[in-house]
């Protein structure tokens, strides 16, 4: 955590881990479709739009869990 000056602690921003890609990969293509059981599909579209621009799969649900919810 950053401090800002006026001493309050602010996040860091998250920076994909990969590149961009076209598709998502095997293991994320297997671990979506477990993760469809426990969510809507609107969670599970704005995950992949964020996978295929370089997110790994943790950071994608964190945020998404942030922006859009279950």
């Amino acid at each position: 955590m950053d401090k800002t000056k006026k001493g309050k602690m602010t996040k860091p921003k998250v920076k994909p881990m990969y590149k961009p890609k076209k598709d998502l990969s095997i293991l994320q293509k297997r671990l979506m479709k477990e993760h469809k059981k426990h969510h809507t599909k609107k969670h599970l579209d704005e995950m992949t739009k964020l996978m295929k621009k370089g997110y790994c799969f943790q950071q994608a649900h964190d945020l998404t869990m942030k922006n859009v919810g279950k």
